[in-house]
């Protein structure tokens, strides 16, 4: 249902957001975000990756019928695909959507299913930025689970951002202050199961050809697109712009 009053611009919205709950902590941010008139209609994004099952357990908890989107790019670890299953049912998460890519576009675009290593930001923008774009439309906002702590890019995170893509969409983050202590420590409180790959040495999980171990030390995120002036798939922004092809 669209909202029936006007809204304040999104970026007055966003800074106001941001103020009301700068000393809230990441359970009363999520909550609040799934009510707030300024937010509007929202879902979850989630890779059902690594760290995803603390913030999908923190929504079941509050609100288990709210949209969950996951993104089959049709080139996941096997893992991630049964983890996906497993956890959507263990957590009762009513309303989780598959999006895959279009298969006419993929057929044309990437037919061998080896743009990954010639174009590797145009493999991802037609395996997940346009299919995010098609399940984000019915949305004014949506939920992500990233961290100040993972990598250059993110490290002024807020908890609320503008989209910046001219969809007047908010981005909500509610683990943006959360260290890699606090992820660990939520999973095992609340007994959660892992994604099998981490007890492989798989720290940052996306695509199977575009993703490694990562070594002690090394950055969480050193895994994804190893070699390559890349760090962000293209469903997320950096200084304002979308990483994309």
């Amino acid at each position: 249902m669209p909202l029936e009053f006007a809204l304040p611009p999104l970026e007055q919205r966003v800074a106001e957001l941001n103020r009301r709950h700068a000393h809230h902590a990441a359970t009363v941010v999520l909550e609040h975000a799934l009510r707030d008139p300024q937010v509007g209609r929202i879902a979850m994004v989630s890779s059902f990756g690594a760290e995803s099952v603390a913030l999908l357990h923190m929504l079941s908890v509050i609100d288990r019928t709210v949209p969950v989107i996951f993104l089959d790019t049709e080139m996941l670890f096997d893992e991630t695909l049964a983890y996906q299953a497993e956890l959507s049912e263990t957590l009762g998460l009513t309303d989780v959507r598959i999006e895959r890519p279009d298969r006419d576009r993929t057929f044309l675009r990437d037919g061998e299913a080896m743009l990954h290593q010639s174009n590797p930001d145009a493999c991802c923008a037609l395996r997940k930025t346009e299919p995010l774009l098609r399940a984000l439309e019915p949305f004014d906002g949506w939920i992500t689970g990233r961290k100040r702590y993972q990598g250059a890019t993110r490290q002024a995170l807020e908890f609320f951002e503008a989209e910046g893509d001219g969809t007047a969409r908010i981005k909500v983050n509610p683990l943006a202050h959360w260290d890699r202590n606090d992820v660990q420590d939520y999973i095992v409180n609340n007994r959660l199961p892992r994604h099998p790959l981490v007890a492989d040495g798989f720290r940052s999980i996306g695509c199977k050809p575009c993703t490694t171990r990562v070594a002690p030390g090394e950055d969480e995120r050193a895994g994804r697109w190893r070699g390559k002036a890349k760090d962000e798939c293209g469903i997320h922004f950096v200084d304002g712009r979308m990483v994309r092809a």
